[in-house]
């Protein structure tokens, strides 16, 4: 591949071919049919065909249509599996890996925003990437002191790539929309096009990723780089190897699956509480599973600050009192609540006990001590969801879901769907307790803190 593709036409051109190309295969599909194979067969051809288009246009293109399809890979845990076994592969490419920019490119701007003499920085510079994402590629190298880093290097044009995709899929949400049964598409690239400026904004990323780094410093269950070195268009992290979260899905063991589970759960309502800031983008991709120094256990690297949610008190305590007072039957004021922050709106009066009961199943890993995560129980969920005929369908439409809770919304579904891509299990309970405002009254906060620091 040549450079990122940035003229409008040329990507819209790429975009436009791939609902033309569900057409054609759908042609094709019955042109087998006719020809004596398989509804099933051809059905399962068609869908590998699709996936490999997919991979092969979003891939190529980087910018938000690669953002899209590594949003909308941590999603195929409600897919039916016949459906989701020949999208998996295709979409989880996505999550770390692309087609490289030449390495011309990759050299002129590292000239261009370090200097001519960018290669004195280093000690050695690894010009194949180790990984291509959707607005920039990872190269290893050394620093000039000796530490292994991580050289992230933007993409030329990547914001202009990024507006472009995005508005163009939001055109084609309706035909991509089968990906995902019962999600409503739009939304979620109308996020994805918020963040844009965040995202391509290094010096943002530097000072978030820092922050965590400082107080993650002696975690013994996360490990966050720190930046080594920060400017327009090229971020230096320190390197850290490890098992990408991607291969522990694939082919971990139980102990790697329930521990990355527990660590990326304790991760995702630790951060706010300690840093006022949530991680954004829990793809696979963005995680590595680390062997601790005495080789007996585990630790979970975190990557990729690029996108976080500001929350300078934490996760909002309404969250963790909604949850506590479903836990307990409480439908009157799980309902006020609701109502109070905007999940209901004024003109909308709908049933306590139906709201009650749409919630409970969804929150059932809070309930038990242990909860294992799977991909049939996210499915169930989903189907519940999304079947037009049932109540749980009607009451949801009906919801609404704050400006201010998007973002939370979007990253505790996404953890959800990889902790079931994971199949872990997850004593989801304790996390909650230990960092989740409101989750517990004041006075079983108060014995839960004194239990911590016995």
């Amino acid at each position: 591949m040549s450079d990122l593709p940035r003229k409008a036409v040329t990507r819209t051109a790429k975009l436009a071919a791939l609902p033309l190309g569900f057409a054609g295969r759908a042609t094709w599909g019955l042109g087998k049919r006719i020809g004596g194979k398989s509804a099933e067969i051809v059905a399962r051809e068609l869908q590998q065909r699709t996936a490999d288009q997919l991979f092969k246009v979003l891939g190529e293109l980087k910018g938000g249509a690669m953002k899209f399809g590594q949003a909308m890979s941590v999603f195929e845990s409600a897919l039916p599996e016949e459906i989701a076994g020949p999208y998996r592969a295709a979409l989880t490419k996505l999550q770390d890996a692309a087609p490289p920019m030449p390495t011309r490119t990759v050299h002129a701007v590292l000239a261009e925003r370090l200097g001519e003499e960018w290669r004195e920085l280093f000690l050695s510079f690894e010009d194949k990437p180790s990984a291509a994402a959707s607005i920039g590629q990872v190269h290893r190298a050394v620093w000039h002191d000796g530490r292994e880093v991580a050289v992230k290097v933007q993409y030329p044009g990547a914001g202009e790539a990024l507006l472009s995709d995005l508005t163009q899929l939001s055109r084609f949400a309706r035909l991509l929309g089968p990906l995902i049964p019962g999600m409503d598409i739009k939304p979620l690239i109308a996020e994805l096009r918020d963040r844009v400026s965040e995202e391509l904004d290094y010096e943002l990323e530097g000072q978030a990723q820092r922050e965590h780094a400082a107080e993650f410093a002696d975690d013994p269950d996360v490990l966050v780089p720190d930046v080594v070195h920060q400017c327009d268009q090229v971020l230096v992290t320190e390197w850290i190897d490890g098992i990408p979260l991607a291969e522990v899905i694939a082919d971990g063991t139980d102990e790697q699956r329930d521990r990355a589970g527990q660590l990326l759960a304790r991760f995702l309502f630790s951060g706010p509480a300690r840093t006022g800031l949530l991680h954004a983008d829990p793809h696979p991709g963005n995680f590595r599973l680390l062997p601790e120094d005495d080789g007996e256990g585990w630790r979970l690297g975190v990557l990729d600050f690029g996108t976080v949610d500001r929350l300078p008190g934490g996760l909002p305590p309404t969250i963790g009192e909604c949850l506590r007072m479903t836990l307990a039957g409480e439908a009157e004021g799980v309902y006020e609540l609701l109502c109070l922050e905007g999940f209901v709106k004024e003109a909308i009066e709908l049933d306590p006990e139906a709201v009650l009961e749409y919630l409970v199943p969804i929150i059932e890993p809070a309930e038990l001590e242990e909860f294992t995560f799977t991909r049939s129980w996210m499915r169930t969920q989903a189907a519940r969801i999304a079947d037009i005929r049932s109540p749980a369908h009607q009451l949801g439409k009906q919801l609404n879901l704050p400006p201010s809770y998007l973002l939370i919304h979007r990253v505790t579904l996404s953890t959800i769907g990889v902790l079931c891509q994971l199949n872990a299990t997850v004593r989801l309970r304790d996390e909650l307790e230990s960092w989740l405002p409101g989750f517990l009254l004041e006075d079983e906060e108060d014995v839960t803190a004194i239990e911590a620091q016995a």
